[in-house]
C-alpha cells in the first residue's frame, strides 16, 4: 500500500511540475522571440549606423538583411553568422558594403568566452579593428605584431582562440553570403 501511495504522489508531482513548466514556456517563448528580434534590429543599425530601414533576405541556412538609408539607397548587408569559440558558440552580426569588399563593423550578439580574456572580443580595441577592414581574399589573424595590411586583425593576447574564432566566423559567413548572392539565392 505504501509503494502505491508513493507512486501516486510522485506521478501527481510530475504532472503538476510538467504542466507548470509548459505554462511558463508558453508564456516566455513569445517574449524571448521579441527580445531576440529587438536585439537583432539594434545590431543591424549598429553595424550600419546610417541605416534607417532593412529587409530580411531569403538566404539558405543563415540570416541576412539588406540595409537602406532614409532615401531607400542601399548601404549593404547585415549578416548574422555563428560558429564555435573557446567556450561555446559565438554569434556575430557583420556589416558589409554592397560589394562585400569592405566591413563596416561587427557586433558580437552571443558569446560564452572566458571572462576577462575571451570576453575582450566584446571590447572596442578588438571590434574596432573590423571597421573598414577588407575581407578580400579573407581576413588574416596576426599574433604579437600590429596588423599592417587592410585584411589583418591583431589577436587578443591570452585569447588567441577567441580572436581566431571571430575571424573564422566572419570569413565563413562572408564566403557563404557571396556564394548565396552569386547563385541568386539571397533575395
Amino acid at each position: 500500500m505504501k509503494v502505491a501511495h508513493i507512486i501516486i504522489t510522485l506521478t501527481l508531482i510530475g504532472i503538476i511540475a510538467g504542466g507548470s513548466l509548459s505554462l511558463v514556456n508558453n508564456w516566455a517563448s513569445p517574449k524571448i522571440a521579441l527580445n531576440q528580434k529587438a536585439e537583432t534590429e539594434r545590431a543591424i543599425f549598429l553595424v550600419h549606423q546610417d541605416g534607417k530601414n532593412y529587409e530580411q533576405l531569403n538566404a539558405n541556412g543563415f540570416e541576412v538583411y539588406k540595409v537602406y538609408d532614409e532615401n531607400k539607397n542601399s548601404l549593404g548587408y547585415s549578416l548574422v553568422y555563428s560558429g564555435n569559440g573557446f567556450q561555446g558558440k559565438i554569434k556575430v552580426m557583420i556589416g558589409l558594403t554592397d560589394s562585400l569588399n569592405k566591413i563596416t563593423s561587427i557586433e558580437i550578439l552571443e558569446q560564452s568566452e572566458t571572462p576577462g580574456l575571451g570576453t575582450k572580443i566584446l571590447e572596442p580595441p578588438y571590434k574596432d579593428q573590423y571597421k573598414g577592414l577588407t575581407p578580400v581574399p579573407s581576413i588574416k589573424l596576426v599574433k604579437g605584431i600590429p596588423a599592417t595590411n587592410p585584411n589583418e586583425v591583431q589577436a587578443i593576447t591570452g585569447a588567441t582562440i577567441s580572436s581566431r574564432s571571430v575571424v573564422n566566423i566572419v570569413n565563413e559567413g562572408i564566403s557563404k553570403l557571396r556564394e548565396s548572392l552569386n547563385k541568386g539565392a539571397a533575395k
